[in-house]
């Protein structure tokens, strides 16, 4: 499976965005609601989910390329970007959708996550090839 995950990083990578903007973009009386789910705070999970596997797969084709630290950056902060973008479309242009700041802040933290979990795997692989 990672093999697959790495080799397949950049196709997955754009699938994924494509999930995220179909999920985004689904009126807001498709979208199924539970007061129970309200508790848990699960869409900010959902959310912090989505861009964190959006930040992974990024981060991982662009890894595999042997892209400049410029490059990741820019495109981390990209992600960020279309987290904040999917928002504003969703106050704008989707019907019976709003845009939440929690759900930008819930955004961001899944890319933050996925950044210092590469950093660390990264770092680990590192440390083993020196053995």
């Amino acid at each position: 499976m990672k093999k697959f995950i790495y080799k397949n990083s950049l196709t997955l990578c754009l699938a994924w965005t494509l999930i995220i903007f179909i999920l985004c973009a689904t009126p807001g009386q498709y979208i199924p609601s539970a007061d129970w789910l309200e508790l848990l705070s699960f869409d900010k999970f959902v959310h912090a989910s989505m861009f964190f596997i959006l930040a992974t797969l990024t981060l991982l084709t662009l890894i595999k390329n042997k892209k400049s630290k410029v490059t990741l950056v820019i495109s981390f902060l990209m992600c960020i970007a279309y987290g904040a973008l999917l928002e504003f479309m969703q106050a704008i242009c989707f019907s019976n959708r709003s845009a939440d700041w929690k759900d930008m802040v819930a955004n961001t933290f899944g890319c933050a996550m996925a950044l210092l979990t590469f950093k660390k795997i990264k770092m680990l692989i590192s440390q083993q090839s020196n053995l």
